[in-house]
């Protein structure tokens, strides 16, 4: 990747909705070769997808946490990516250390709540923490220093 890509992200992360016209204004590209610059990114995986940032809570889903499973083997939670694919579970980090794996996950009340980590209990032992506030929500991927 050079210059031009990292600025097409920097310019796409900030705003995925830009057309390939305004795009063109703010790196000084044609529009055909920011168009086929975007291709060629996200053809190498580079551009994984857009999608909307949607805030949970605003969202109704007043309750957010971080449950750490330790889970190991043939019932680990990984191993059944039908509970996995659980509306209320946001994101599934695989991590190294004590535990097996750390979700993100929302819901619309703590009985909503309790509920999961019940369902989560039969394939591990999960352990909570509240998100009390995000101070950073999201930070675009710069280049490496």
């Amino acid at each position: 990747m050079d210059e031009m890509d990292w600025l097409l992200l920097r310019e796409l992360q900030a705003d995925a909705r830009l057309s390939f016209s305004e795009l063109s204004r703010r790196v000084h590209l044609s529009p055909p070769a920011v168009a086929e610059r975007v291709r060629k990114l996200e053809e190498a995986g580079v551009i994984a997808g857009y999608r909307a940032h949607v805030d949970p809570r605003a969202a109704g889903r007043g309750v957010v946490a971080l449950v750490t499973m330790s889970c190991y083997g043939p019932g680990c939670v990984l191993r059944h990516p039908d509970v996995l694919d659980s509306s209320d579970i946001f994101e599934v980090h695989r991590v190294t250390g004590g535990a097996c794996c750390v979700l993100r996950v929302a819901v619309a009340t703590m009985t909503d709540f309790e509920g999961l980590i019940d369902r989560l209990a039969g394939y591990g032992t999960p352990s909570s923490s509240m998100v009390l506030s995000t101070p950073v929500p999201w930070r675009a991927t710069l280049p490496p220093s």
